[in-house]
């Protein structure tokens, strides 16, 4: 667990910064004001125990901000700073995007006005969550508060709640953006805030949620005990990575080849896993080659596997024959292959190409440019990634991420969803999504699935941000 002994409660002061800035978006120039600030949360005896900090950009030349949108923006982990989404493509500066194989672990890095920014239509909060960023935890005995499913939400409620009313906008569009395990802290969070917590009610409706990287799932956490076979579940996402890396022979579209695929796998494919050794020989022939020539797998690893594909051993085998693992955070990006190849399946998870390249380029241009143009100058260190994961408290005693996703859904009947998810996920994968629309009674009028020819990280690339950015633009505009 991250240590907090340099942050003692009583002698922490919370931190507050602002600045003025403008930005020229779509043809006018902007001006906005930036809050960055630490929102405390205080225990009984009136002590601080911990913090949620914030960075507030509020577009300064409306009258009325009655019917203007703000958005709640956090990535996931758990134990997650918002320095991807931050720096990514929410911020009003950002990094700037090449090819997607390329090492940008190094610099020069290159950090420029956003010309992507939702700014311009709506009010923008990003949020590092208790210990993560520039929050903090005063209080280790105070963590069973705050880290976990359930705890961490109404956390994230209680600090929406506390922001709507100091800069009285109870009355705006009120809107959530997670990444990753942020989809789980914004069904669970809406779920609560629509049902009450363990011991309190909430009085914030949410008007949509865009959920990037989906961890929404009828099963338990991350989509645990779902009683169906994970290749199956992955296989249109092993069908994307193997269409962009091996060129298969078809004149098909990445969506077209895609679709295939996954029609392929719910039925054939699910068929031939069911019946296993039952399979005559001509009908496991058949099975093989369909498998390999979507998926890009050899028939010899199918042979040992059982046929099954899994899930980590998949982005070592897909691209074997070239000597390279592909991320599992974005199936375009790879490394070379370790040795012997015991090394690789238990490294293979952690060794990630994606993060490899991209971490130190998101870390600098926040710590570097963003949050100096901010005027944040603290006495901290920013922490990007915790490993609360570890220890996080899974326990969902109000229904699991799908559940209560349907429980705002119904209880607020306006509210909408965007799915945004990439074909190269290889960690979130569609299948998922597919899944969880097929069987968590969610009401489809109000859901829109955007898929995108990215990773993870479906912001990644000048064409995916803008895509991306536009498809929530018309999200925030009801389109």
């Amino acid at each position: 667990m991250y240590k907090t002994e340099n942050f003692k409660a009583d002698t922490f002061t919370p931190a507050h910064f602002e600045s003025e800035h403008e930005i020229k978006l779509n043809g006018k120039t902007i001006p906005y004001t930036t809050i960055s600030e630490d929102n405390v949360f205080y225990n009984s005896e009136g002590k601080p125990i911990a913090s949620i900090f914030s960075y507030s950009y509020i577009r300064s030349d409306i009258e009325d901000y009655s019917n203007r949108p703000v958005c709640f923006a956090y990535n996931g982990g758990p134990g997650s700073s918002s320095m991807y989404v931050h720096a990514g493509f929410l911020g009003t500066r950002r990094i700037t995007y090449g090819a997607p194989d390329r090492p940008t672990s190094f610099g020069p890095y290159e950090v420029i006005d956003n010309p992507d920014c939702l700014l311009d239509i709506a009010d923008l909060v990003l949020v590092d969550p208790v210990g993560t960023g520039y929050g903090v935890l005063l209080d280790e005995e105070e963590g069973k508060n705050f880290l976990g499913i359930e705890e961490d939400a109404e956390a994230l409620l209680s600090f929406i709640e506390t922001w709507l009313r100091k800069y009285n906008r109870m009355l705006s569009p009120k809107y959530l953006i997670g990444e990753s395990y942020g989809c789980t802290r914004s069904a669970i969070a809406a779920g609560i805030a629509a049902t009450g917590g363990k011991d309190r009610a909430y009085a914030v409706a949410f008007d949509g949620i865009v959920m990037i990287g989906n961890t929404v799932t009828v099963g338990k956490y991350f989509g645990e005990n779902l009683h169906v076979n994970d290749a199956i579940l992955g296989f249109p996402t092993y069908a994307a990575v193997n269409y962009f890396h091996n060129k298969p022979k078809t004149k098909d579209s990445l969506d077209t080849f895609v679709k295939k695929a996954k029609a392929f796998a719910d039925k054939d494919y699910l068929l031939a896993l069911y019946k296993g050794e039952s399979l005559s020989k001509e009908e496991r022939k058949n099975i093989i080659e369909k498998v390999t020539y979507y998926t890009g797998v050899s028939k010899e690893y199918l042979e040992k596997n059982g046929l099954e594909i899994n899930d980590n051993t998949y982005r070592q085998e897909v691209l074997k024959k070239k000597g390279k693992a592909v991320s599992r955070y974005d199936g375009r990006m790879t490394r070379p292959l370790l040795e012997p190849e015991v090394i690789e399946v238990e490294k293979g998870l952690w060794d990630d190409a994606t993060a490899d390249q991209y971490d130190p380029y998101f870390y600098a241009a926040l710590t570097g440019d963003i949050l100096p143009y901010l005027g944040v100058k603290l006495d901290r260190n920013y922490v990007n990634m915790t490993m609360y994961y570890k220890t996080w408290n899974k326990t969902e005693t109000m229904g699991n991420t799908g559940e209560q996703l349907r429980n705002a859904m119904t209880r607020r009947p306006g509210m909408r969803v965007l799915f945004a998810n990439g074909y190269y996920d290889l960690c979130t994968e569609t299948g998922y999504i597919y899944h969880t629309l097929d069987h968590a009674s969610l009401p489809k009028d109000r859901i829109t699935l955007k898929l995108y020819e990215s990773g993870h990280m479906i912001y990644i690339g000048e064409k995916n941000i803008k895509k991306l950015t536009t498809d929530i633009r018309n999200f925030l505009n009801n389109k």
